[in-house]
């Protein structure tokens, strides 16, 4: 009988030392748990005020007279990590392509317009948040990632590796009679390729008298270059004169002096360094050929302005060079050079258009094979000059006829500056100019 209670009062000791062990192990989970949710609390407090912290980026000021662009593109996207002054966005604007930049290093958090939007200077364009700079957060996950895909590379090809010739069954050791013919079975299996590719589905060819069409919507510059075309079509009184150029005489200096130009100044010695020098002179000595009408105001410059047009592929552009009048044959083709690279890869800036008289203009059409053509004024212009091709012509020296090189020539001026009697002697000075580019050297500035 006491061995049974003793028994009983055991078991009942040992039941309740299980229970206090079961409730210390709740205490210490439960106080393990509080630990983890109060970190992570701690960690949700912290993001979310980091994510207060996110700027908004504005469109910047363009210029007086651009208030607003076309959305390009987007260099970046959302999630994508960004360095400070690193280009987010390009706004493509009436005459030059204007690029966003990052304020700060950081993530982009969210875009505020789509491409191809029209956005206004000053409306939110993105958001940033600050932080460390670098590549994106899709290398960093493929980071992660790297170090797992070896050991499913091996579980892989442990599981789909084929089983070697040598088999347990000894079957293939007994197959050296056929191995001549294993060549014949790889030339099979290289010319089944072949057929293949031959039966290849053929292109769809359009249907005759099919009558497609396709719309392209017109980006800002050339939308510009329109509106420009027909004001001065209708506000200008354009008048064209032509005339002739030996080109002789210039083509003889070029081919001698270019070699040494191109290795002392790393520059193209070219045809348009010496018309953009032939006309700065004689805009000097015709001051009504670089003037500009403003309301009732004649404006005369004392310093030539020239705009060599370029070809893009967005549209025909015409950079300025600025105080033509005091540079040389080179420093007129490095400026040329420049504004050319620039105009080509849509890296003008606005000082490039800005605070310009535009005075005069010189178009080489001769580039693309125009024999003639009458150029258009492009307001506040007073005259625009049209270069062209350069041909072979049977002409009349010293009461022979002789083979030479011409160039013609064409001036469109404007009528409400220029009289025909100043035009015309404007084109003439040019032609004498390039006809003996000694001459140039004689002129006083």
């Amino acid at each position: 009988m006491l061995s049974k209670r003793v028994i009983a009062a055991a078991r009942s000791r040992a039941f309740l030392a299980s229970r206090n062990v079961q409730y210390r192990d709740t205490a210490v989970s439960l106080s393990k748990g509080w630990k983890v949710a109060n970190s992570q609390m701690r960690h949700a407090q912290f993001h979310s005020s980091h994510l207060l912290q996110a700027e908004t980026v504005k469109v910047p000021q363009m210029a007086e007279s651009i208030s607003e662009g076309t959305l390009r593109s987007w260099s970046k996207q959302v999630g994508d990590s960004v360095e400070a002054d690193e280009e987010v966005a390009t706004i493509e604007t009436d005459k030059i392509d204007v690029s966003v930049n990052a304020p700060t290093s950081g993530k982009i958090v969210e875009l505020l317009a789509k491409e191809d939007d029209t956005v206004t200077v000053g409306q939110d364009l993105f958001r940033i948040e600050p932080g460390e700079g670098g590549a994106s957060s899709a290398p960093q996950e493929q980071k992660k990632v790297d170090p797992e895909e070896p050991k499913d590379q091996q579980s892989d090809k442990t599981t789909t590796e084929p089983p070697t010739p040598s088999g347990a069954d000894g079957q293939n050791s007994a197959v050296p009679p056929e191995g001549p013919k294993g060549p014949k079975k790889e030339v099979k299996q290289d010319s089944k390729p072949k057929e293949v590719k031959s039966k290849a589905p053929p292109v769809a060819l359009k249907a005759p008298g099919s009558r497609g069409e396709t719309r392209v919507k017109m980006n800002r510059m050339r939308l510009r270059i329109a509106e420009r075309l027909k004001e001065s079509q209708n506000a200008a009184a354009s008048l064209t004169t032509f005339n002739e150029i030996d080109m002789s005489s210039l083509m003889e200096m070029r081919k001698k002096y270019k070699d040494e130009v191109l290795k002392e100044h790393d520059v193209k010695l070219g045809f348009m360094s010496a018309f953009a020098r032939a006309c700065a002179l004689a805009l000097k000595e015709i001051p009504a050929a670089n003037a500009s009408i403003e309301g009732d105001e004649i404006v005369y410059h004392d310093y030539v302005d020239l705009s060599v047009a370029v070809a893009t592929p967005k549209g025909l552009v015409t950079p300025v060079v600025r105080n033509a009048e005091s540079m040389g044959f080179v420093d007129i083709e490095k400026e040329i050079a420049a504004l050319g690279t620039k105009a080509r890869d849509g890296k003008l800036t606005l000082r490039t258009w800005q605070e310009t008289n535009f005075s005069a203009s010189s178009s080489n059409g001769g580039v693309f094979g125009s024999l003639y053509g009458t150029p258009i004024i492009n307001l506040p212009q007073s005259a625009v000059l049209g270069m062209h091709a350069i041909k072979d012509k049977p002409v009349v020296v010293n009461g022979q006829i002789v083979i030479r090189p011409i160039m013609v020539v064409a001036l469109t001026y404007d009528h409400r500056l220029l009289d025909g009697r100043e035009a015309v002697t404007f084109l003439v000075k040019v032609r004498d100019y390039i006809e003996d580019p000694r001459k140039m050297l004689l002129a006083s500035n």
